[in-house]
């Protein structure tokens, strides 16, 4: 059993030698900066007390120290350990002083939620950033390739607008995008993809990486009266495209399978992950303001005065009966906005 004489500072313990599985009582006791160690069968030996890995004080579980010569001091009565510890003026690590103290593991928690919240705000986008510096081109092709497919299994069906009505619409963004292309640059590629969507996807258009740019019959319908808000609609998915923010985003949300990907050249989990990032996250409010801003220089380079995206937005919080969050029809019609078209 173990006892602590508080006149001598002295603990009762189990001692392991390191040599053998069998144990033996023995004292131990500091003095001068020395850990003091007699057993029945050993003479008095001493270790200096900084060279002792001294276990950190708990509120359960029995202490153990390890010495530097392999042995190990057992003592199955964590407050008799503490009593002669204290008793022995043996100092605590920092850890055990931030685990005592409520306010010190408060401002711990607090610190971390902060320093976590700094990460994904600032951290992942920029590790993302470089991340996207490595990967090529073809790497969005694949990626939209896959969710697109996957999207069509899914929620989208053939189009049932006519032929002449597609062509049409293509030929009138094209003609805008072209137009625009003196102010803006060369008009990244893209494929303009027209689909019928289920009730869940409803009035929508979006982005995927590597050009897809998908446009439901419900919106097309619903723009149809007025065709410059419809340019807008697709001005805004084709910044998606020219920033890759589409790809961002699936990077951003699996940092660990990209840079494996990076490492071992095999891109199949992110492949597999694609669809359900894009289907299921929303672009960042930065994404949306980029693509916004994209959009709008299109439109006045184009001769469409940006006001008309007001329609757009006051009729698909009329229609929408859902929110896809990779859509522009997703998005509130929020002041903001509206407010930035306006100007």
């Amino acid at each position: 059993m173990s006892v602590v004489s508080h006149s001598a500072a002295r603990l009762n313990l189990d001692y392991f030698d390191g040599r053998s599985a069998a144990a033996q009582t023995a004292d131990i006791w500091i003095e001068a900066g020395q850990l003091w160690l007699q057993a029945p069968t050993l003479a008095p030996r001493s270790y200096p007390v900084d060279a002792v890995r001294w276990p950190e004080r708990q509120r359960h579980g029995q202490r153990q120290a390890l010495l530097p010569d392999g042995g190990v001091l057992s003592c199955a009565q964590s407050a008799a350990w503490d009593d002669w510890a204290s008793a022995s003026l043996l100092p605590e690590s920092s850890t055990v002083r931030w685990m005592q103290s409520w306010r010190l593991v408060a401002a711990a928690f607090a610190l971390l939620i902060v320093l976590t919240g700094a990460g994904w705000r600032w951290g992942v986008p920029a590790v993302a950033h470089a991340v996207m510096a490595l990967l090529p081109p073809a790497a969005d092709a694949r990626v939209g390739a896959q969710a697109l497919a996957a999207l069509d299994q899914q929620l989208l069906k053939p189009s049932t607008l006519g032929p002449a009505e597609q062509q049409a619409i293509a030929k009138n963004f094209a003609e805008a995008a072209a137009m625009a292309d003196p102010q803006l640059g060369p008009t990244p590629h893209y494929r303009l993809h027209f689909r019928a969507a289920s009730k869940a996807l409803g009035p929508n258009a979006f982005a995927l990486p590597g050009g897809d740019i998908v446009l439901t019959d419900d919106l097309a319908r619903l723009l149809a009266d007025t065709p410059d808000a419809l340019v807008g609609v697709l001005a805004h998915e084709l910044g998606h495209v020219r920033h890759r923010h589409g790809m961002r985003t699936v990077v951003q949300a699996g940092l660990v399978g990209v840079a494996a990907g990076l490492v071992i050249g095999d891109f199949s989990a992110l492949l597999a992950a694609a669809p359900a990032v894009l289907a299921e996250a929303a672009y960042s409010r930065d994404f949306e303001r980029e693509a916004d801003k994209e959009a709008r220089r299109l439109m006045l380079a184009a001769g469409i005065k940006p006001r008309v995206m007001v329609t757009f937005f006051e009729r698909v919080a009329k229609e929408r009966s859902s929110q896809m969050p990779i859509a522009i029809a997703s998005h509130p019609a929020n002041e903001e906005r509206i407010r930035f078209f306006s100007e």
